[in-house]
C-alpha cells in the first residue's frame, strides 16, 4: 500500500512541476513562483524526469508558433494520431536534438551554474538516483514503480494532451489550431486536460474558463498565491 501512495504521489508532484514551471511559468511566463519553489521543482523535474527546461520550453513555444503546421514538433495532424499518443517523448527528444532551435525558442530559461553544469549537463544523473532511491526503499518493487514514474510524462504530457487534446474533446472557442478540452475536470494531467482553453488564451495560466470546469493547477497556484510565494503576472 505504502508504495502505490509513493507512486501516486510522486507522479502527480511530477505533473503539477510540469504544468506550473515548465508551462505556466517558464513558457507562457504567467508566474513568477518564489525562488525556493522555482527551484524545487526545477530539481525534482531533474530528479523524475530527466527534462531540461531550455529544451521544453523551446519545442512548446515552437508548438503554438506552428501548431498543426508542418513544423509542428507534435502535432497528431502531421505525425498522426498514435504516433503522438505512444511515442510523443521520441518526437520532443527529435525536436530538442536541433540546437538553433532550441537556442531561439528557450531565451529566458534558466542559465544559472547548477543549470549549466549538472540540471542540463547530467540530465540523466537525476533519474538514476530516482532509481536507486526506489530500488532501496522497495527493493525490485522499487525498478517497477520507477519505470512507471519514467513513462508517466511520456503518456499523460507527450501523449495524452499532445495527441488526445488535439483530436478529441469539446471546445469554447474558434482557434487557428485543432485543440479541443479533453474533459472538464483538470486534475490527472495538473490541469492541462483543459487545453482548448489553453490554446485560447496561452499565456493565461488559468486553465479553466466556465463554471463547471475545475483546475487543479490554478488551485495549487491559488494557495501559493496566499502564502505569497507565486506572483500571477496581469
Amino acid at each position: 500500500m505504502i508504495n502505490i501512495l509513493y507512486l501516486l504521489l510522486t507522479t502527480h508532484i511530477t505533473i503539477a512541476c510540469v504544468t506550473l514551471y515548465l508551462h505556466r511559468s517558464q513558457a507562457h511566463k504567467g508566474l513568477i513562483f518564489n525562488p525556493v519553489i522555482s527551484h524545487f521543482m526545477r530539481f525534482w523535474l531533474w530528479l523524475t524526469t530527466g527534462m531540461v527546461t531550455k529544451e521544453w520550453v523551446a519545442v512548446h513555444r515552437k508548438h503554438h508558433r506552428y501548431c498543426e503546421e508542418s513544423q509542428d514538433p507534435h502535432s497528431p495532424h502531421v505525425h498522426g494520431f498514435y504516433n503522438v499518443l505512444f511515442k510523443g517523448a521520441l518526437l520532443y527528444n527529435d525536436a530538442a536534438k536541433d540546437r538553433a532551435m532550441v537556442s531561439y525558442y528557450g531565451v529566458g530559461t534558466p542559465d544559472d551554474w547548477i543549470e549549466n553544469n549538472l540540471y542540463s549537463k547530467h540530465s540523466k544523473l537525476g533519474i538514476t538516483i530516482l532509481l536507486l532511491i526506489d530500488l532501496l526503499m522497495f527493493g525490485y518493487w522499487g525498478l517497477l514503480i520507477w519505470g512507471i514514474q519514467m513513462i508517466w510524462i511520456p503518456f499523460w504530457a507527450a501523449g495524452v494532451i499532445n495527441g488526445v487534446g488535439h483530436f478529441w474533446g469539446y471546445r469554447n472557442g474558434e482557434t487557428r489550431d485543432n485543440s479541443k478540452n479533453i474533459v472538464s475536470l483538470g486534475v490527472i494531467i495538473g490541469g492541462e486536460e483543459l487545453h482548448n482553453n489553453h490554446h485560447l488564451d496561452p499565456a493565461n495560466p488559468k486553465l479553466s474558463k466556465r463554471w463547471f470546469e475545475f483546475d487543479i493547477g490554478w488551485l495549487y497556484i491559488s494557495i501559493f498565491k496566499v502564502l505569497g510565494l507565486v506572483k500571477v503576472k496581469p
